[in-house]
């Protein structure tokens, strides 16, 4: 581990699916049935992001996460099953990697996504080792569901690897495990955070959680809970790992070295009995609205982050990547372009500093859907539900999310000066995009 505050430690926990309005500290906590006391305190002695946006599904967030550049870039659009081409090129910089040649050391355990092959698993992309699921963990009621005929699809195994060995197969990914996992995954971290207490070098602990990603079960010791069902029961869950993982990091004495960042991947579930909510924000992940772009961030870094801020400045999940190399002294390579910014400014004085991003595109697989802009949403598609789309609009709707957070009142006629800005910065971008286009990848080729 690393003393040098010039070399901070990082740990960055990721939910999956969790939605805005979950956590008490959004608003939600025993609204939704299952308070969040672990969480709601780290935001207490952090930075809490009102406006932190991500992308439409899991392996677009984690790619954007992992390289800093967007999913158009990088050719990580969507989720796929098992046994199709996914997950990151070689050609493409992780964060460990990056990292890694600072003389960082890493680990990731829990959910993966970014691919499922020899050369694609975490251990091949940076990470010293792993343990987890490396796609995603729907796959997890496979043995349950009636009808299933094993022998035609690729099973779903929990796994774990080393650097420079292969990864290996450790058990069934069913529903027992599902209840299980994220407890086992606290205790591989821990495992792991002790060790590196006894080493020199700073660390890089990845940590996306399973929860609350459907099916939403919580683990024999949280049924019944809340007594309001297995969602609340599995977000009581989480806020008890996440707090698990704060209390090791203190009891080791290693706090105030070390950066700890919680975000979520996506927006919420839109699948009854699992669905969640945005708070003020409508939609759900897999749309272009508010509720899909905008989740919970939280950071703390003692004596560096100010305690019990927040700030409604915009972040995207790639400026994380910039932010850690950032942060560390890491250098990246020269050689490609970059979407994320660093926001190290707005993190270590949220009340005066500004963030120097005004906005993004956003894409669902290759089609833009949107463009936010300061206080401003254009949508090119409205599909303000999933699978409920009314195609592309031939005049595009324009929202201010400040004053219309449920973007139910078009105001494009009345506000038309904001589309300049908006096509300045689609114009600059897909001219990036033409000049650097996503690298090639067999794999992915018809």
């Amino acid at each position: 581990m690393s003393r040098d505050p010039e070399r901070p430690n990082i740990v960055l926990i990721l939910a999956d699916n969790l939605g805005w309005g979950e956590l008490g500290c959004y608003g939600g906590g025993i609204l939704r049935g299952a308070a969040t006391p672990r969480i709601d305190a780290l935001a207490k002695e952090g930075l809490l992001l009102h406006n932190f946006n991500v992308e439409s599904d899991c392996v677009p967030t984690r790619s954007a996460l992992m390289t800093g550049r967007h999913p158009i870039r990088t050719g990580c659009l969507q989720s796929v099953p098992a046994g199709f081409p996914q997950g990151l090129t070689p050609w493409e910089k992780t964060l460990p990697e990056v990292l890694k040649e600072n003389g960082y050391t890493s680990a990731h355990h829990g959910k993966w996504h970014l691919g499922d092959i020899p050369g694609r698993y975490p251990s091949d992309r940076g990470f010293d080792e792993w343990y987890g699921i490396p796609r995603t963990t729907d796959e997890s009621q496979f043995t349950s569901a009636v009808g299933f005929v094993a022998d035609v699809v690729e099973m779903p195994y929990i796994m774990k690897g080393k650097a420079g060995t292969p990864s290996e197969n450790v058990k069934v990914y069913d529903l027992e495990q599902r209840r299980l996992i994220d407890e086992t995954l606290v205790e591989c971290s821990k495992d792991w955070l002790n060790r590196q207490v006894e080493a020199k070098a700073p660390f890089f602990l990845y940590h996306p959680l399973v929860h609350l990603h459907f099916p939403t079960l919580p683990h024999s010791d949280f049924i019944g809970k809340t007594n309001h069902g297995d969602f609340s029961d599995s977000m009581a869950e989480m806020d008890f790992r996440v707090g698990q993982l704060l209390d090791h990091i203190d009891s080791l004495g290693i706090a105030d070295n070390t950066v700890v960042i919680f975000a979520s991947d996506n927006g919420p579930e839109f699948r009854p009995p699992y669905k969640g909510t945005a708070g003020p924000w409508s939609g759900t992940y897999h749309t272009a609205m508010e509720g899909s772009l905008r989740v919970p961030f939280i950071i703390r870094w003692p004596n560096r982050v100010p305690p019990g801020t927040t700030s409604n400045e915009i972040v995207h999940v790639t400026d994380i990547f910039s932010t850690i190399a950032s942060i560390t002294k890491s250098s990246l390579p020269d050689d490609r372009p970059f979407d994320g910014i660093d926001q190290t400014p707005l993190f270590l004085n949220p009340q005066e500093a500004k963030s120097p991003r005004e906005g993004f595109l956003f894409y669902i697989k290759s089609e833009l859907r949107a463009i936010k802009w300061r206080d401003w949403k254009m949508h090119y598609v409205w599909e303000p539900q999933v699978n409920k789309s009314s195609g592309k609009l031939e005049s595009p709707y324009l929202f201010n999310t400040t004053r219309d957070p449920k973007e139910e009142t078009n105001i494009m006629p009345y506000n038309t000066w904001v589309a300049q800005p908006m096509l300045r910065m689609r114009r600059d971008f897909e001219k990036s995009l033409k000049n650097d286009p996503a690298p090639p990848d067999p794999l992915k080729e018809l």
